[in-house]
């Protein structure tokens, strides 16, 4: 469901994670949500945010934005079967698996992950329909049930468990950054880049009005940027509380974490 960039309309930009979705069931809420978060940790996605017609077969560029990614995420929800573009989707997704070793993260929303592997209840209805309109090329249509049992078995979310969506978009987001092995340090940066507006505004009010109460400030502002640049390091190169104990007795360690 997804043939542009979220960070730009230039669908040539590079992105990440490309998220799988049926735009009726998740598009203007947990869909939506999940991207703004994965956004929020500089992680670039390829999603569609227009409601586009579409002919009945999957395009160039949706083909090559899935071949781009390094992970996708597919929303399962009570009509994604429903669709024949969503279904390609998947088939695409798990060719990239198979030769180019792209990760799965399956999200189950508003569905039983079960009902999902073995296509019952509206995943049942979904395929009862597909067979009866494609019923000269069963071939494909058993291939979109294979794909399907596929990619639902793979570890992923289930929406179900009792915790609010804000939440849940939060922890998957984290786990997208987990997978794709990166580092977020975009809290880090902003904080550091604030206060070092602030020092040099003060050491400007320091230099017109030289009082110990003003260089005071103004070092103490200096002796917090350095701390947080030093846990931007820790955090950039994944040191563990476990890798730096012999600092516990410090007054620096807590801080570092």
């Amino acid at each position: 469901m997804a043939n542009s960039s979220t960070s730009s309309t230039t669908p040539k930009e590079t992105h990440e994670v490309f998220i799988s979705f049926r735009g009726e069931d998740t598009r203007k809420k947990f869909t939506s949500h999940l991207n703004s978060a994965l956004r929020r940790l500089d992680i670039k996605t390829y999603i569609d945010d227009h409601n586009l017609e579409r002919g009945d077969e999957i395009s160039q560029s949706l083909l090559k934005a899935i071949e781009d990614a390094k992970l996708s995420v597919i929303i399962f929800s009570k009509n994604f079967a429903n669709s024949k573009w969503c279904l390609d989707e998947v088939v695409k997704i798990l060719e990239c698996r198979k030769y180019k070793g792209q990760i799965i993260l399956p999200v189950f929303y508003e569905v039983d992950p079960f009902h999902v592997r073995h296509q019952l209840e509206s995943y049942g209805e979904a395929f009862v329909k597909h067979e009866k309109r494609f019923e000269s090329t069963l071939n494909v249509v058993q291939k979109w049930r294979d794909a399907l049992g596929e990619a639902a078995n793979h570890s992923g979310w289930d929406c179900s468990i009792n915790r609010t969506e804000s939440e849940l978009v939060e922890e998957i987001a984290m786990d997208v950054m987990q997978k794709l092995n990166r580092v977020y340090v975009g809290d880090l940066d902003n904080q550091i880049s604030k206060l070092e507006k602030l020092a040099h505004l003060q050491l400007e009010y320091y230099k017109s009005i030289n009082t110990y109460a003003n260089r005071e400030s103004h070092e103490a502002t200096v002796e917090r940027i350095t701390e947080l640049k030093m846990k931007r390091s820790v955090r950039m190169l994944r040191l563990t509380r476990e890798m730096l104990s012999y600092m516990e007795d410090s007054e620096a360690f807590e801080k570092l974490f």
